[in-house]
């Protein structure tokens, strides 16, 4: 049987979440840093997470029965390390999930952990489907993968498609690490901040960059510019993985980190989320390595590679970073009524660790990512929450 197709322009009224959208050679590609933040870095893991869609997705309304969206994605290999499954697209009708897909064919990066080099091979555009759908009039959400960069091509409908008005929930604009981004997340809603945002009935903005939550002012001025009802960032871990700074020097960071958003949201709702629980670096600066026996069993983890005794010289640890964060937070909202701490061991401590042990030694697994999740909405999403959403 041949499909009545509708061809559907991919405009920026479909898409949500991504703070940019870049039209290339191949089709659409959202990112979620500006170009003029892209510009001030040239380091490649921010520039390759930045356009990983994690939070962004396409929303139509339609009486489709079958969807299909053609995507150019981009692959990570790790040499040495096993096959890493395809990204996830997830389908929601009307908020509930209806269905899953993944896309072959794309290109694929291939990353040598021991020296941080890479190599990018082109492949073709593959194809998400999605069929068996009722012809009832009804709102389509399509998540794309939260761990894929994602050129997105054509979106075709066996009825047609139109862009759904702005919602009218308030926009929860979030930032932190790895994490955040949903390393490990079986899917881009079971991504903790996905996660959360579902469960507080909020919109989400998810600037949760890899390995790149460095307190960059670039990225300050990306939370400063865009739009929000509430924001919470999430600081310290990577500042310990990357071995970045010193004690003296992330004070006045975090500082300068804050005034900046301030200046763009002066008296929007603002959480400031210190680190989860991570053994191996709870009392152990970095940098965070690969762990190269586990790298030769082909498996990937990590390991903390600093010496405790430099904690004492202001190298960073993540008990060190709770300790700065609520002595910063504490001073500051003596001035500032809606600035708020949340120590994120409140999100996922020593019993979590115990039931749902991190895999790799760094990140939650897709079940640890749904309680930090739920933690998270009922902590701060609350009615007496400090992110407690107001109709806009």
């Amino acid at each position: 049987m041949t499909t009545d197709w509708t061809s559907t322009p991919l405009t920026a009224d479909l898409v949500r979440g991504a703070l940019e959208l870049e039209r290339t050679e191949r089709g659409l590609l959202p990112h979620r840093l500006p170009a003029r933040a892209r510009a001030q870095c040239a380091d490649p893991q921010l520039h390759m997470v930045e356009s990983q869609p994690s939070g962004v997705r396409l929303v139509f309304r339609t009486r489709a029965t079958v969807i299909e969206l053609d995507t150019v994605p981009t692959k990570r290999a790790y040499l040495g390390a096993p096959p890493r499954p395809d990204g996830v697209y997830d389908l929601l009708v009307d908020g509930r999930p209806a269905g899953s897909a993944t896309v072959s064919g794309g290109d694929t990066l291939t990353l040598d952990m021991t020296t941080g080099a890479g190599e990018l091979t082109p492949g073709p555009v593959g194809t998400a489907r999605f069929s068996g759908l009722s012809a009832e009039d009804k709102t389509v959400e399509i998540w794309l993968p939260h761990n894929e960069t994602t050129e997105l091509v054509a979106l075709r409908t066996d009825a047609p498609a139109a862009p759904v008005p702005a919602s009218e929930r308030p926009v929860w604009l979030h930032h932190g690490s790895s994490i955040s981004h949903g390393s490990d997340a079986a899917s881009p809603t079971g991504v903790w901040p996905a996660v959360a945002a579902s469960l507080g009935g909020v919109e989400l903005v998810n600037l949760g960059l890899g390995g790149s939550a460095l307190l960059d002012p670039f990225t300050a001025r990306a939370l400063r510019d865009t739009p929000a009802d509430l924001i919470s960032v999430k600081l310290g871990i990577n500042l310990v993985n990357t071995d970045l700074m010193r004690l003296r020097a992330f004070g006045p960071a975090v500082h300068g980190f804050l005034d900046t958003i301030r200046e763009g949201h002066p008296g929007t709702p603002l959480l400031v989320v210190s680190p989860i629980l991570c053994p191996m670096h709870e009392d152990t600066p970095g940098p965070t390595m690969p762990d190269l026996s586990a790298l030769s069993e082909g498996r990937l983890a990590f390991r903390a590679a600093g010496d405790p005794a430099e904690a004492a010289r202001g190298k960073l640890t993540l008990n060190a970073v709770r300790a700065e964060l609520a002595r910063i937070v504490a001073q500051r909202s003596a001035e500032d009524p809606h600035l708020h701490l949340l120590d994120g061991r409140e999100l996922y401590g020593e019993a979590d660790f115990a039931e749902l042990p991190l895999p790799d030694g760094l990140h939650p697994d897709g079940a640890a990512h749904r309680r930090i999740g739920e933690r998270f909405a009922k902590l701060a999403f609350a009615s007496d929450g400090p992110l407690a959403p107001r109709a806009r």
